[in-house]
């Protein structure tokens, strides 16, 4: 099989004998897919150090089932920045494990290809961002066709006016104004007018999120992602480490 030209965003390395390496990637054009690149930590030429997780590339891959072989790579973009702050690696790492869980091999997904790219270089360029990440996360749910009711009520299908209080069931994934709420959890009313307004933009930072407003959409958001994923992800456990570290890291005195 000849060798074709694709684009591909890292997802996962791993080391693979003496000097191979085996890297997930999703890619733009073949969806997600499992590749080897034979010497590849010792062939500057070829590979020139580019097999890395953020990075985006350009790829030269002959495709096979299984396992398929990566001839060479070029940098299109490395994320250099994002390697520099522990809560940006925290929020890559966990939006490349989020694709790696919820996409299926082998099937392309332009829109996503497009929102994890666009995600990548919002957090190469600018601040962490707990709202980005709950833009990020809304918007890949909606493009899998995860996307919960933000509109109407899942009962009674009363719309939800941004003024009257939510409830979110986490074992049904819904939503409920809260005459039907029974033993749903409390949710901020503006919260699912917020989430409509991150699907209604295509670019990040442009819907704010009060404290309260992003404590209910992470209730509403983590619950589906766990869900879907079938698991926790790992990533999630330790981008919770690196958030409580900063915020004890902001409490701390200041040293004379």
């Amino acid at each position: 099989m000849r060798s074709i030209p694709v684009e591909a965003v890292v997802l996962k390395v791993i080391d693979y004998r003496e000097a191979d390496i085996i890297a997930t990637l999703f890619t733009r054009e073949h969806g997600k897919l499992r590749g080897i690149a034979p010497n590849a930590r010792k062939s500057r030429k070829r590979f020139g150090g580019a097999l890395d997780i953020f990075a985006r590339l350009a790829l030269s891959i002959r495709l096979r089932e299984g396992l398929s072989s990566i001839e060479e790579a070029a940098i299109i973009s490395l994320s250099s920045r994002i390697r520099e702050d522990m809560t940006k690696v925290a929020y890559a790492g966990y939006a490349c494990e989020l694709t790696d869980l919820l996409l299926p091999d082998g099937m392309p997904n332009h829109r996503y290809y497009r929102l994890l790219c666009a995600w990548l270089e919002r957090l190469d360029t600018a601040p962490p961002s707990p709202a980005d990440r709950r833009f990020f996360e809304i918007n890949a749910l909606n493009i899998l066709g995860y996307r919960p009711e933000l509109e109407h009520c899942t009962v009674c299908d009363g719309p939800f006016d941004g003024l009257s209080p939510l409830s979110f069931h986490p074992p049904a994934h819904a939503l409920t104004c809260r005459d039907c709420a029974g033993a749903g959890i409390a949710i901020t009313p503006a919260v699912a007018p917020l989430l409509r307004d991150c699907l209604a933009t295509g670019r990040f930072g442009t819907v704010s999120f009060s404290s309260e407003e992003l404590a209910d959409a992470g209730t509403i958001l983590d619950n589906l992602i766990i869900a879907h994923a079938g698991k926790e992800p790992k990533s999630l456990r330790f981008l919770r480490e690196v958030a409580a570290t900063s915020l004890t890291d902001e409490n701390a005195p200041t040293l004379p």
